[in-house]
C-alpha cells in the first residue's frame, strides 16, 4: 500500500501523493507549488541555478546542506525540511541579510543566476554563526553556482559582507521538533503509476526489499541517477533509496582499517579520508562542487564503475576493500577485483555496496594523487592517478599504482609496480617504471585527451611524485600543491 510524502516547506508539512516518483524537487516546488525562484539551468547539477537547502535530523540535531533540486527526487525529501530563496524574505519584509548584501554589493545583473547563488551564500551563513568566513570558503561554498555576467567579484563581496549587517537567527530547535514529528517508524513505499520508491531504515529492512526487488534501481545521492532522467528520459523502475539506512550513513574504525557506508556523502567521506592522509586534500577540493558532494556518496562513485571517476584509483592504491551484502550474507573483496570490464562489475544478483573500508596509514608510506581536466574546478577527468610507495630506507618495499582515464576500468599497472619493488627509489629506477608504463596500459582517445596524451601525462605524473618523494632532495607540497593540505 502506497504512503504519501510528507516534508515541511515554507512553514507547513506538505503531504504528495500522486506525483511520479521521479519528479524532481525542482519541478515540484516550481510547477505544482509554483514558488518559481528556483531556476533551471542545467538539469544536471553543474550551474546551481536549482540550489535550494535540504534540511534532516542527524542524531538529534538539524543537518543544512546546499544540494541541486533539478536531480534530486521528491521522494527523497520524505522526513526532511526544503528551503528556497522564498523562505528568506523576513514576516516583516525585510531582506535576509544574504540578500540584502547581494543588493548593496551589486551581486545580480540578469538575475537568472541570483537565487542559486543566494542559497549556496545562505547555506554559508547559517554554517559560519556570524563569523565571516574567509575567502577559500567562499569559494569553495559557490563552486557550484555559475554566473555569466558578473564576474563573481561582486558576489564573493556579497559573502564577505553578510556577516557584517544586523543578524537573523535560525531557530534550529524549533525545526528539529518539527522534523522529529515526520520521523517514521517503518520502511516508506511510495507508489505511482506502477513505479514503487521503497525508503528502508535499517539495513536489514534494505536486505529484505533488495531480496524481493531485485532488478530496482539502487538510489543514494542522485548525482548521477538523476540525470538518467533529465537527460536520458529513462524509467528507472523501483527505486530503493539507501540514504535513510542508519548503518549506512556511518564512519567507523573497525579492526584497523577506517569504515565509510554506502550512504555517507561524498564532502563527509573525504573530511575522514583526508584526517588519515593529507594528501587528498587537493583532489578533494577539486572533486565536484560543494553541492555534489553533499549529495554524492563516495560509495555511489565507486559503485558507479566509471573508467573517469576520481575515488578509485586512490582508494585502490591505498589497497581498500569493498563490503557486499545480500540475504545470502556479505562478501569483501580488493576494490579493484570488483571491476571486471567497462560496466561490468563482479556484483550478484540481489547484492549492494555496504562499505567501502581503508587500511591505516603504514609506516613509510609516500603518497600522491593527482588529476589532469581540461579545466581545473569541477571538471571530469581526463587522466587521474593515484601512487602509494612504502619506502625502507632508500628502497621501494611495496608498490601500488592506480590510474583512472586509462583503461576500460579503473586499474593497477603491475608492471609498473614490479619494476619498483625492491628497487631503490631513484632517477634509474624511474626511467625504469615509467618504460613499464606504456606496457600497463593502451588509453583510448576521446573528447576529453588523445592516446598519446594520456600516456605522456601518465609517465610525466610517475615523475612528479619522483620528484615530491624521493629520498634526497623531496619537493615540500607548498611548492607543487594549488591548495595547502589543511
Amino acid at each position: 500500500m502506497s504512503q504519501p510524502i510528507r516534508f515541511y516547506y515554507r512553514g507547513a508539512v506538505r503531504t504528495v501523493a500522486d506525483a511520479p516518483a521521479t519528479r524532481t524537487i525542482l519541478q515540484h516546488v516550481r510547477e505544482d507549488l509554483h514558488c518559481t525562484g528556483t531556476k533551471e539551468g542545467c538539469a544536471e547539477g553543474d550551474c546551481g541555478a536549482c540550489t535550494v537547502v535540504v534540511g534532516e535530523l542527524r542524531d538529534g540535531a538539524v543537518e543544512l546542506k546546499a544540494v541541486n533540486s533539478c536531480i534530486q527526487f521528491l521522494p527523497t525529501l520524505d522526513g526532511k525540511a526544503l528551503f528556497t530563496v522564498e523562505d528568506l524574505k523576513q514576516p516583516n519584509g525585510e531582506l535576509h541579510p544574504v540578500q540584502q548584501a547581494m543588493v548593496e554589493c551589486h551581486g545580480s545583473q540578469c538575475g537568472f543566476c541570483t537565487p542559486g547563488f543566494v542559497m549556496s551564500l545562505w547555506g554559508l551563513y547559517l554554517k559560519q554563526d556570524g563569523c565571516k568566513p574567509e575567502r577559500k570558503t567562499i569559494d569553495d561554498a559557490l563552486s557550484g553556482n555559475l554566473c555569466r555576467c558578473t564576474g563573481y567579484r561582486p558576489i564573493i563581496d556579497a559573502a564577505q559582507r553578510m556577516t557584517e549587517l544586523p543578524p537573523v537567527q535560525f531557530d534550529r530547535a524549533a525545526l528539529a521538533d518539527t522534523l522529529s514529528q515526520l520521523q517514521r517508524g517503518e520502511m516508506l513505499t511510495y507508489t505511482h503509476a506502477g513505479r514503487s520508491f521503497f525508503i528502508p531504515l535499517t539495513l536489514a529492512q534494505l536486505v529484505d526489499v533488495r531480496a524481493a526487488h531485485p532488478q530496482a534501481t539502487l538510489l543514494s545521492g542522485s548525482t548521477d541517477v538523476g540525470l538518467w532522467v533529465t537527460k536520458q528520459m529513462r524509467d528507472l523502475g523501483d527505486v530503493i533509496y539507501l540514504n535513510q539506512v542508519q548503518e549506512l550513513r556511518r564512519i567507523e574504525e573497525r579492526d584497523g582499517m577506517l569504515e565509510i557506508g554506502a550512504a555517507v556523502p561524498l564532502e563527509d567521506a573525504y573530511s575522514a579520508a583526508c584526517e588519515r592522509f593529507l594528501e587528498l586534500s587537493e583532489l578533494r577540493q577539486r572533486f565536484a562542487s560543494l553541492p555534489i558532494r553533499n549529495a554524492g556518496t563516495l560509495v555511489g562513485n565507486v559503485a558507479n564503475g566509471s573508467p573517469i571517476g576520481d575515488s578509485a584509483p586512490w582508494l585502490i592504491a591505498l589497497g581498500a576493500r569493498i563490503v557486499l551484502r545480500s540475504a545470502a550474507g556479505t562478501r569483501e573483496m580488493p576494490l579493484e577485483e570488483f571491476y571486471l570490464d567497462y560496466q561490468k562489475k563482479d556484483l550478484r544478483s540481489g547484492e549492494f555496496v555496504e562499505a567501502v573500508r581503508i587500511p591505516a596509514r603504514a609506516a613509510g608510506l609516500q603518497f600522491r594523487t593527482y588529476k589532469l581536466a581540461k579545466r581545473f574546478d569541477q571538471d571530469i577527468s581526463a587522466v587521474c592517478a593515484a601512487f602509494a610507495i612504502t619506502l625502507d630506507g632508500d628502497t621501494i618495499r611495496e608498490a601500488r599504482i592506480a590510474f583512472g582515464g586509462m583503461a576500460a576500468t579503473s586499474r593497477r599497472a603491475p608492471q609498473t609496480e614490479a619494476a619498483l619493488v625492491g628497487q631503490a627509489w631513484s632517477e634509474a629506477t624511474l626511467q625504469n617504471a615509467m618504460a613499464a608504463l606504456a606496457k600497463d596500459y593502451t588509453p583510448l582517445t576521446d573528447m576529453r585527451a588523445s592516446s598519446a596524451y594520456r600516456m605522456k601525462a601518465a609517465q610525466n605524473l610517475l615523475r612528479r611524485f619522483w620528484y615530491e618523494t624521493r629520498p634526497d632532495a623531496p619537493l615540500p607540497a607548498t611548492a607543487v600543491n594549488a591548495f595547502a593540505a589543511a
